[in-house]
């Protein structure tokens, strides 16, 4: 099948099923015309990665989750670990996050928001800001 008809199947932009081309996470066949010619093969790792990817693993770890996927012989522990090592990155992000709500929640709360000029938030972001 042709790449518009792989992107609909995939869900996935035709310039991000080049990009996973380039980069080979996907390997098409080409037609003697040079054209990309997906299977469902294709299709079904695209919407793996596209998994992956919405549930925020990077680029790499989709292309060893992929490799463990096509190995038979995996054991899932690799996986797992896999899995453990991103879900301990979102719980920091998660804290990151947490801490940037509280300091823009803290400024908001403080800035009255009127027609003077004095802004605790602007204050923050210059660094001149002594709360």
């Amino acid at each position: 099948m042709n790449i518009g008809q792989t992107s609909k199947r995939s869900g996935l932009p035709t310039k991000t099923i080049r990009y996973y081309e380039d980069i080979g996470l996907i390997s098409p066949a080409r037609g003697a015309n040079g054209y990309r010619d997906f299977s469902d093969t294709d299709v079904h790792k695209l919407q793996f990665i596209a998994r992956g990817r919405a549930l925020g693993f990077s680029v790499e770890e989709c292309r060893q989750l992929i490799s463990l996927y096509e190995d038979q012989n995996r054991a899932s522990e690799s996986v797992r670990r896999i899995a453990k090592d991103h879900l301990a990155d979102i719980k920091v992000k998660m804290a990151e996050l947490q801490a940037m709500h509280d300091t823009l929640s803290e400024l908001v709360t403080k800035c009255a928001g009127d027609d003077r000029p004095d802004c605790p938030i602007l204050k923050d972001l210059a660094g001149t800001n002594k709360t």
